[in-house]
């Protein structure tokens, strides 16, 4: 059958989809932008997403999604990987000079997922001052002892925790998970929304300046996390996740000089307009794996 542009097939507890073009899993899965997604000893990655667990490969422009089927691929998967917008045409609007053509061209294959908005806040708060394995780790962790158990092929997986779930932690049970000084500022967050002082409900309809203020009045959360959770949750593109090492790439390959935060967001907001999210995964992931600014 054809859906939107794409050609589907459905087998034995799979979906296949194909024509599906600037599609690289391991840009996607390890850009930076998720924690839920293991690369398997085949090269197919296994994850955890929206309630389901799946596995997902994908060669010569055909995508295969085992363990699902269509509904869910029109009602989850679709949205999910961002099948629906043009990345050619993001690319173009994007390769402005010859870092980003550079850039671009080493993670071609990079599609910013639409990841729910709750888990990308969680997952972003235990992300500050800490390292991708070790949030893998506690993110993975806080799932087994506060989420749902599921299957696939006879293994077990766990669910991101439901919101009602997380807001009755405790400090002690969650510092098991190993979240570190971070224990306080999830269950703070939890606590906030659960109790209707604070909903994320409304981020999309706000302009990106009020949502980021809006997160920020979260516990842990400054701008970086903030912007992270609208960028990655597919609520904002036009912001552009900073960080000190973000920084020095910035200072590296644009400005030549020290420059202030204020000054790389001005700038981002500036030159690559609603596209900043993308122009930003692409340099950051250019970036750390050709240890740009490391020093």
């Amino acid at each position: 059958m054809e859906y939107k542009g794409y050609k589907i097939t459905e087998g034995k507890n799979r979906v296949i989809v194909e024509n599906v073009i600037d599609f690289n899993p391991v840009h996607i899965f390890e850009c930076g932008q998720c924690f839920r997604w293991l690369r398997q000893p085949d090269g197919s990655y296994t994850g955890v997403a929206k309630g389901r667990v799946i596995n997902v490969s994908y060669n010569d422009g055909k995508l295969e999604l085992y363990n699902t089927n269509i509904e869910d691929f029109k009602s989850l998967w679709f949205d999910y990987f961002d099948l629906g917008r043009d990345y050619s045409l993001v690319k173009e609007k994007v390769m402005r000079d010859e870092i980003m053509k550079q850039a671009v061209s080493f993670g071609s294959g990079i599609r910013l997922l639409r990841q729910d908005i709750w888990e990308t806040l969680i997952s972003f708060i235990i992300s500050a001052n800490n390292r991708i394995p070790m949030i893998m780790k506690t993110v993975n962790a806080i799932s087994e002892t506060y989420g749902r158990e599921i299957e696939m092929d006879n293994k077990k997986y766990y669910t991101f925790p439901k919101l009602s779930d997380l807001s009755r932690a405790t400090i002690e049970k969650l510092e098991l998970c190993r979240a570190g000084f971070r224990c306080k500022y999830i269950l703070g967050t939890a606590r906030m929304i659960n109790e209707g002082e604070m909903s994320l409900d409304g981020l999309a309809s706000m302009n990106t300046k009020d949502a980021r203020d809006y997160l920020k009045r979260f516990p842990g959360v400054g701008p970086k996390v903030a912007d992270c959770t609208l960028l990655y949750s597919g609520t904002k593109y036009d912001v552009f996740p900073t960080d000190v090492w973000v920084k020095r790439v910035m200072e590296e390959l644009y400005f030549k000089r020290e420059t202030g935060f204020a000054e790389i967001q001005s700038f981002a907001r500036e030159y690559f307009g609603e596209y900043a999210g993308f122009a930003q995964q692409y340099l950051f992931y250019y970036a750390r794996e050709n240890k740009i600014g490391a020093n």
